[in-house]
């Protein structure tokens, strides 16, 4: 008997339909998949007869957790970087691909949204939140970095907000996700498969929405959206814990603050300095340059110790406990870190 496809496409009315279908991995985009989405996306795209693309998920815990780590981390540590830079060198286009669609592109998300699941859904024309929406980008937690275009979209949130989702990775629920505009529309859950059997008929993808679209409510970030902005403006990562831990010592915002500056001291201190940077330089670059300064860091980041590491403490040993190498913040030099932004002796990523 054979496996079932990972990624199943289907052509319903007007819409094609694209099921993430690997719930026992959390959604994990792997390598196959980024092939299959990008061949049949270019497909949809002359096809007259489909006017919308929409991207689900197999019911489960998440839309898509991340990229498939555990088969990258297993091809760097064969030493066989080039082959696990293939993985990014497609995934990448896809993510340009997405962002340039020319038809509607509606994602419905209703569970984790994390990394390469974020890719294939936040740059689509319309992202819509359901009841179990979780989007974060917790890269600097295991040795890498915010990819997948999050140097365009996360300076581009509200306030310093993309800058505290970069360097914390936490979480942000359907009604943060809204107000930041992450997601687009917020729909209860239970109204997801009338939406769908909507979406696929001929009415336009805006008024089908306007119609399930609910109010959101103020999520659990909202109250500390102030706090955030100022105290993630820092120029430095050294600078914004220093601002952190004078106000955890007797500001007002003391008990989030304490919570949040011990949680950045376990990323690894250079993903944290490489995620800070992104943030300022994406603030002022081009989609296009955004993606292929990403594809320079994980040309350098793929040859590194902690993201072998991070993966080792995360998903191999489990023992949370991830030695880093520097294993400080004062021990990463500036030079070190424009290493990874550098130009590639090959030239950048075609991302046609």
């Amino acid at each position: 008997m054979s496996a079932p496809a990972e990624i199943l496409f289907e052509r319903r009315g007007a819409a094609g339909i694209v099921t993430l279908n690997r719930p026992q991995a959390l959604g994990a985009v792997t390598h196959g998949m980024v092939l299959a989405l990008r061949a049949q996306l270019d497909a949809w795209a002359d096809d007259a007869a489909v006017t919308r693309v929409i991207v689900t998920s197999a019911p489960g815990r998440a839309f898509s957790a991340g990229g498939d780590i555990r088969a990258l981390y297993d091809l760097g540590r064969a030493g066989q970087h080039d082959k696990a830079l293939q993985f990014w060198r497609d995934e990448y286009p896809l993510n340009t691909v997405i962002k340039t669609y020319r038809k509607p592109y509606v994602a419905l998300i209703d569970g984790i949204v994390m990394g390469g699941g974020v890719g294939v859904s936040v740059h689509g024309s319309h992202r819509v939140a359901g009841d179990k929406y979780a989007f974060a980008m917790p890269e600097v937690g295991i040795g890498f970095f915010p990819d997948v275009g999050a140097t365009w979209f996360l300076p581009r949130l509200p306030g310093r907000l993309g800058t505290y989702c970069a360097l914390t990775g936490d979480r942000l629920n359907a009604a943060d996700a809204c107000a930041a505009g992450l997601a687009t529309h917020r729909v209860a859950s239970s109204r997801f498969a009338e939406l769908l059997d909507a979406l696929c008929g001929n009415v336009s993808v805006d008024a089908v929405l306007a119609a399930f679209a609910e109010a959101a409510e103020e999520g659990p970030v909202a109250p500390h959206r102030a706090t955030i902005e100022r105290l993630f403006d820092g120029e430095s990562v050294e600078a914004i814990l220093a601002k952190l831990d004078r106000e955890a010592a007797g500001g007002a915002a003391a008990d989030w603050a304490g919570k949040v500056v011990a949680n950045i001291r376990t990323k690894s201190p250079t993903s944290l300095k490489v995620a800070l940077a992104q943030m300022r330089h994406g603030a002022g670059w081009t989609f296009a340059q955004c993606m292929q300064a990403e594809f320079r860091i994980v040309s350098r980041i793929v040859r590194e110790h902690d993201f072998y590491e991070g993966v080792r403490a995360a998903i191999i040993d489990k023992d949370n406990a991830p030695r880093w190498q520097p294993a400080t913040l004062d021990a990463v030099t500036p030079v070190e870190i424009e290493r990874h932004f550098a130009a590639l002796d090959a030239g950048d990523l075609d991302l046609s």
